[in-house]
């Protein structure tokens, strides 16, 4: 396995972390911890896209930022989960997947391009 596609869950989860840290922060040590997690997600995201096609990691970045958010939106603080959120969570799982997709075709497109 790439180790690039570690740095992509790693980045990923940073990003989570960072965000829930956004909802609960009350106090100045709080953004003592979550200021350098930003930091270290963003290097994180940068060691990723060395690796790998940056559209991809980005795709994979956004859509686990915005799917974690949502639920944890609905299961730490309660939100209600309707069906809309469902259908646009799927629309972004489907999305990813293609970005994926293309990224690969057109990968091995330049690798027969080489040869």
């Amino acid at each position: 396995m790439n180790k690039s596609w570690i740095y992509v869950g790693l980045t990923s989860l940073c990003e989570l972390l960072w965000i829930f840290g956004f909802n609960v922060a009350s106090e100045l040590w709080h953004w003592v911890l979550i200021i350098p997690l930003i930091i270290v997600d963003f290097w994180l995201l940068a060691k990723a896209c060395e690796g790998l096609p940056t559209g991809t990691v980005y795709a994979i970045f956004a859509a686990a930022g915005t799917i974690g958010t949502s639920l944890m939106d609905i299961y730490l603080f309660n939100e209600i989960f309707t069906t809309i959120k469902v259908v646009f969570i799927c629309i972004i799982i489907v999305g990813v997947i293609m970005l994926n997709i293309a990224d690969t075709v057109a990968e091995k497109k330049n690798q027969k391009g080489a040869l």
